[in-house]
């Protein structure tokens, strides 16, 4: 570990800021918050080009002749079923950003929106934006890192790094090597910062869970179920990958499948349902325009918005793509591009559109028709927003905890699998990283969570996690110009 220089100089500057968010919390929140207003304010555009573009690419790439070709060797088939393929990807993507915003995004977005329209139509367009924020976009940035990175591996033989693609495509010139060395510092850094935010984000759910349905409150909660989070991810770290992850995030899933489930039966399924009919319909009708939209003719509160959710959520996805790429690019091993991207695009896409419609439906329903108080728990508490949405149906103190079940074991999965990429990462791109390495990287990313969890508000979180990933959004696009160029090669041959 001493005589890596990527990784020293990676553990040194996560644990600066580690260290000043633990000791200075306000300072390390004034600086996030100014520096990300600023950048949003210049690179609006620019971000949602590249990011708009990024899902051009990634689903041309797979209906282009290039689609059969296998990242891997031509006889090379598939490590993990398709199921526990699927359920990784959402455990590793998402997890616990779906059982927190499920019902309380599509609900915030409502309150800005119905000021400006009628009350049925601020709702659509509310979840039709959430859809948005989740959707294609999101998806097709982990596909193209995760597809960048999984073709280099298997199918070139390079490390399983960010830096790979430029190494092996670029190889001349000064300024390659120096470049591929910022690239993977980059990505380690907007890794650690990314986890540790969402991190605190699912603890905060959690708390909220035990708040709301046991009584259990007080600032002890909180670090309790952290310290508990700590304890649990360990174990998974001296496992290999099929054996950790992939168990526990089957039962992460299946606890989030159930509750869906449940809701869309026991809820009210018809008006469900067409909720996520109109929402698709309405959602691909204007996917494209909402792409490029950045709305520079709209007043300061709109513009807000904008920046604190989909430009944030731009980020936000890019903050984690190393993390997931390299992670689902190890998953993906043997598949053909054609089926990765169907598989990592448009299912996950799919099923964030009805998870929505059927949260966010139940929200919407428990606002509209019976007169809930929704609106006030998300200004003040939007951790608590799930946990009111289960009540409104029977057995709400089972689905709760189920809900709390399953945000814990999400959370373990995404500690455990950020912690394998950035071992894999620190020991130049080995796939079976050591012990010691992950462990290592296990106990930063909970002192990262920790100084997150200082700062106690899910907007400064969300605000650090975006200045964590704002360099790494100019290395993305190089990364698909390489993939571009050396599949044109592989077809030249």
């Amino acid at each position: 570990m001493l005589r890596n220089p990527l990784l020293l100089a990676a553990l040194g500057l996560t644990s600066v800021v580690a260290l000043w968010g633990g000791f200075d919390t306000e300072s390390l929140a004034r600086l996030a918050q100014a520096q990300v207003a600023q950048q949003f304010r210049s690179r609006a555009w620019f971000i949602m080009l590249m990011t708009s573009l990024l899902v051009v690419t990634v689903l041309a790439l797979a209906f282009s002749r290039f689609g059969t070709i296998r990242l891997g060797r031509d006889d090379e088939r598939p490590e993990f079923s398709t199921l526990s393929w699927l359920t990784m990807l959402f455990a590793a993507g998402m997890g616990v950003g779906l059982l927190f915003y499920g019902a309380a995004e599509p609900l915030t977005h409502y309150q800005l929106v119905r000021g400006r329209t009628e009350s049925d139509l601020a709702a659509s367009y509310a979840l039709v934006t959430t859809i948005f924020n989740w959707g294609l976009h999101a998806w097709s940035i982990y596909a193209i890192t995760a597809l960048v990175i999984a073709y280099f591996s298997y199918r070139k033989g390079r490390p399983g790094l960010v830096s790979s693609p430029i190494r092996y495509t670029f190889r001349r010139g000064r300024w390659v090597g120096p470049l591929a060395w910022v690239a993977d510092l980059l990505a380690i850094y907007a890794i650690a910062i990314g986890l540790a935010g969402s991190l605190a984000i699912g603890v905060f759910q959690v708390e909220g869970g035990l708040g709301h349905l046991f009584g259990i409150t007080g600032d002890w909660v909180r670090y309790l179920v952290f310290g508990l989070l700590c304890l649990a991810f360990l174990a998974p770290l001296t496992l290999d990958l099929g054996r950790g992850m992939a168990r526990l995030s089957n039962l992460a899933m299946a606890i989030a499948l159930g509750l869906m489930v449940y809701l869309l039966l026991v809820g009210p399924t018809h008006y469900l349902m067409n909720g996520v009919v109109d929402t698709l319909g309405a959602y691909l009708s204007g996917v494209v325009q909402q792409g490029f939209a950045t709305y520079p003719f709209f007043g300061k509160a709109f513009q807000d918005w904008f920046h604190g959710w989909t430009l944030n959520y731009m980020v936000w996805w890019i903050a984690w793509a190393p993390f997931v790429g390299v992670f689902v690019a190890r998953i993906s091993r043997g598949r053909t591009i054609r089926e990765f991207v169907l598989g990592v695009v448009l299912v996950p896409t799919l099923f964030s559109l009805l998870w929505f419609g059927v949260f966010g439906g139940t929200g919407f329903y428990a606002l509209l028709r019976e007169g809930l108080p929704l609106l006030e728990v998300v200004r003040e508490r939007p951790e608590d927003t799930t946990f009111f949405v289960l009540e409104a149906l029977p057995l709400a103190g089972l689905t709760g905890s189920a809900s709390m079940i399953a945000a814990f074991l999400f959370l373990v999965t995404s500690v455990v699998s950020a912690a394998y990429v950035l071992a894999m990462f620190s020991t130049s791109g080995d796939e079976d990283p050591p012990v010691r390495v992950k462990l290592a990287w296990g106990v930063l990313l909970a002192l990262l969570g920790l100084a997150m969890l200082l700062a106690d508000d899910v907007a400064t979180v969300r605000a650090i996690i975006a200045l964590g990933a704002m360099a790494f959004v100019f290395i993305l696009p190089l990364l698909v110009v390489a993939l571009l160029k050396t599949l044109m090669r592989e077809e030249r041959r």
